[in-house]
């Protein structure tokens, strides 16, 4: 389990974090969400062990991490910005993973080879991008982590190489209990596997839920009435935004939704539609409700 306690980090006379707190539980997959610059990338690397918090302190299973070798041999982190050895093999990395991974199983990095389809013979500072990326996975789900922490972990992977990536996440929470903590901008990538969310911006969380609640709170509408629309309809809703398409207004509101539903229908439109409601979307018009700059994306 991760405990991250009202942490803050100051970088180059700058707030990357402040007082930041959210929980990860044991065999859970969590996405960290934000705009650019919000200090994703800070918070994984204090969570990785890498940098020390300046305030507040992060705990994984009840113990500080910041070197904290017993439990950084249980973890893996995979940076948005991959390193590996200069003119090393696929064999000669996972030679030294092996050497520092108590828990190294051979047998799967045997498995992951029909996987990945690697040579292990190849020197990886020659490969693409995305074949890069593969082989960072291969070597990482090779050391059976129980802590997995992700930066951007798909950017580069073809589809079919990004089904097998998550496939091979999801095998692991589900038998092992691995517990994710993932960042990426590819939010509908993030929501067909993480079951919590939480949104950072300018250093600071927002918010955090289980994604099925905060979906469950946030509604998609459509909504046109034959005559003038009612001011007072308006009254009482939290709009997180608003959009006009000739009669017909798309809204994004706070709410359950069978409340939303009491509320607007009480008015008689004679078009009122709730539509399914994307990750993406309420991540867009939760960072319009903070000043976050947006444009008309709903579609």
């Amino acid at each position: 389990m991760i405990q991250v306690h009202n942490v803050a980090k100051r970088l180059d006379d700058i707030d990357a974090l402040s007082n930041v707190s959210f929980t990860v539980n044991k065999g859970s997959i969590y996405g960290l969400l934000g705009s650019n610059g919000a200090g994703k990338t800070t918070l994984l690397r204090i969570v990785a062990g890498i940098l020390r918090e300046d305030e507040g302190n992060v705990t994984i299973n009840k113990e500080p991490i910041f070197e904290n070798t017993k439990m950084k041999d249980r973890m893996i982190f995979i940076p948005d910005t991959l390193y590996f050895f200069s003119q090393y093999t696929i064999q000669q990395m996972a030679n030294f993973y092996k050497s520092i991974y108590s828990n190294w199983s051979e047998e799967r990095f045997q498995q992951l080879r029909e996987v990945f389809d690697i040579g292990l013979d190849k020197k990886i500072h020659k490969f693409s991008k995305g074949m890069q990326r593969q082989v960072a996975f291969w070597l990482s789900m090779s050391t059976m982590p129980d802590l997995l922490v992700l930066d951007e972990p798909i950017d580069g992977l073809d589809p079919v190489m990004r089904k097998k990536v998550k496939n091979l996440i999801l095998q692991d929470v589900a038998e092992r209990e691995m517990t994710v903590l993932i960042s990426s901008h590819n939010l509908r990538e993030i929501e067909d596997i993480c079951d919590h969310v939480g949104i950072l911006h300018k250093g600071k969380l927002l918010l955090e839920k289980e994604l099925d609640d905060l979906k469950s709170d946030t509604q998609k509408i459509q909504i046109a009435f034959k005559g003038k629309t009612p001011e007072e309809m308006f009254d009482g809703v939290q709009f997180l935004y608003k959009e006009e398409r000739g009669s017909v207004q798309l809204c994004i509101v706070r709410g359950q939704a069978d409340v939303v539903s009491n509320h607007f229908e009480k008015y008689n439109p004679v078009v009122f539609d709730l539509l399914p409601l994307t990750l993406e979307e309420i991540f867009i018009y939760e960072m319009g409700d903070v000043g976050y700059a947006i444009k008309n994306v709903l579609v």
